[in-house]
């Protein structure tokens, strides 16, 4: 069986419930450390599929690994191998498509509303039952729909929230990957942009965004596992 490659761009942005819902199925992964050095293939083609976690930098940061993973990203499309990308890989795989990545109008951090687009397509990825919920964000940027994609969440501080490319590739703003580790350990070490970015309206303070987890994470690991699941039916296994 191939592997799903998960890249990590930074330590504390981990596949998070992404890696449980792999196990769980019985999907093989292997963990790429980006920011550990750890080099990025040029082929896609050994792999089942290819997953993108998020990360505090910019997707038009020219890191070390940036151009090898806009590349290898490319790869895998033209060779049909899906991507899956969370807040930055979301990012990055519409850069990689030729989309602009720029700043948003706010900042959003902590639990917002997203709402589905009313298309078929939206429909197949997340059930005909789902209409609306709420997710996890903490972003300054967003993506443009790339050319070949269509926007399947939509949100109000945020307009583009996920989309789909070739019925096989998603690319998210919001994170639905997220555990209660992660985000205690994301409000511990981003305390200072929470207050600095606390005049935007899509920006909660970190007692609040702790305080409705054991609400809000349920519900959104529901959501992630619909994405997920109709993600892996395209998998080159």
């Amino acid at each position: 069986m191939k592997p799903v490659l998960v890249f990590r761009h930074a330590r504390t942005e981990g596949p998070g419930h992404f890696a449980t819902f792999l196990d769980t199925s019985r999907l093989a992964w292997k963990l790429v450390k980006l920011d550990e050095g750890e080099a990025v293939p040029e082929d896609a083609g050994p792999y089942a599929g290819l997953a993108f976690m998020g990360g505090p930098m910019s997707a038009n940061d020219e890191l070390p690994w940036t151009r090898p993973v806009l590349s290898l990203m490319r790869d895998a499309v033209r060779r049909k191998v899906p991507v899956i990308g969370h807040c930055l890989g979301g990012q990055l795989l519409a850069r990689a498509l030729g989309a602009e990545v720029k700043a948003n109008a706010v900042k959003e951090i902590g639990w917002n509303r997203v709402e589905a687009e009313d298309t078929s397509l939206a429909r197949n990825w997340l059930g005909n039952d789902l209409r609306e919920f709420t997710t996890f964000q903490w972003h300054g940027e967003t993506f443009a729909i790339p050319e070949s994609g269509e926007r399947i969440l939509r949100g109000t501080h945020c307009r583009n929230q996920a989309y789909v490319v070739g019925d096989r590739h998603l690319g998210m703003q919001c994170h639905v990957e997220m555990t209660p580790e992660m985000i205690r350990s994301w409000c511990d070490t981003g305390g200072d942009e929470v207050r600095e970015a606390s005049g935007s309206p899509a920006v909660q303070d970190v007692a609040t965004i702790q305080a409705q987890m054991a609400e809000r994470l349920p519900a959104l690991r529901n959501v992630a596992e619909r994405l997920y699941t109709r993600w892996a039916t395209k998998l080159e296994t």
